[in-house]
């Protein structure tokens, strides 16, 4: 698994990356030839997405629990409404497992175990045990390392993501890429499209935008280094 950094450390080694200058190079190209048009539709879809998402887990017996960013351990709004978004959908339809994920820097407590305290705090019941994954520090990550966490094809156990609405087309983009099968779960009851929001979603838009496209075009041309990556 990835060893503990800061976040200010893996930001840098992200954009000391040539392959990550590679596949953004790409994707504004896409962006740019298309007048802008290939960005509206990955905003149109990770809005689709954040609209339309369900409050509870469809399919997956092992829930995925994303963590976010908390600086001082302090949990912020969207981190608890995840973190009662899993005590309600393990209280409704108790999964077989749960995975808490979310690392730190080397240090400081992980986003797993703060969400671990925080659940225990509101009364989670030892009937479920939970598993943390707490040496991530990005969604893909979270992933990747959750699939090593469980032990098996990826495929063979479906999985829900749990995570804020803005959040979970890039979660549910990242699972299918490497291998897992499943629904996403909203923290929210609904999506308030708020300016605070709509910046998050423009912003994941842009994300996805960058990672889908720069996958498909490295499948295009068979870099293999870079498919490693992303699967």
């Amino acid at each position: 698994m990835t060893r503990p950094v800061s976040r200010t450390a893996h930001k840098l080694a992200m954009l000391a990356d040539r392959d990550v200058w590679h596949s953004l190079a790409v994707a504004a190209a896409a962006c740019a030839f298309s007048f802008g048009l290939v960005y509206v539709g990955y905003f149109v879809h990770v809005l689709r997405v954040a609209r339309n998402a369900p409050c509870h887990a469809e399919t997956g017996r092992c829930l995925l629990v994303f963590g976010k960013h908390a600086p001082g351990g302090q949990i912020d709004g969207d981190f608890a409404l995840r973190l009662e978004r899993t005590l309600s959908v393990a209280g409704d339809h108790p999964p077989s497992r749960v995975v808490l994920l979310g690392g730190a820097s080397a240090g400081q407590r992980s986003e797993a175990e703060l969400a671990r305290d925080a659940l225990l705090a509101l009364g989670w019941t030892a009937q479920v045990p939970l598993d943390l994954e707490a040496r991530s520090r990005d969604t893909m990550q979270n992933l990747r390392n959750a699939r090593m966490l469980l032990g098996s094809e990826p495929g063979a156990q479906p999985v829900t993501l749990l995570s804020s609405r803005y959040h979970l087309a890039r979660c549910a983009l990242f699972a299918r890429q490497l291998g897992f099968h499943g629904d996403v779960c909203a923290a929210e009851p609904h999506l308030s499209l708020g300016p605070r929001t709509l910046v998050r979603l423009a912003g994941e838009a842009a994300y996805v935008c960058w990672s889908d496209v720069g996958t498909r075009w490295a499948r295009l041309i068979g870099h293999r280094r870079m498919l490693d990556r992303v699967t």
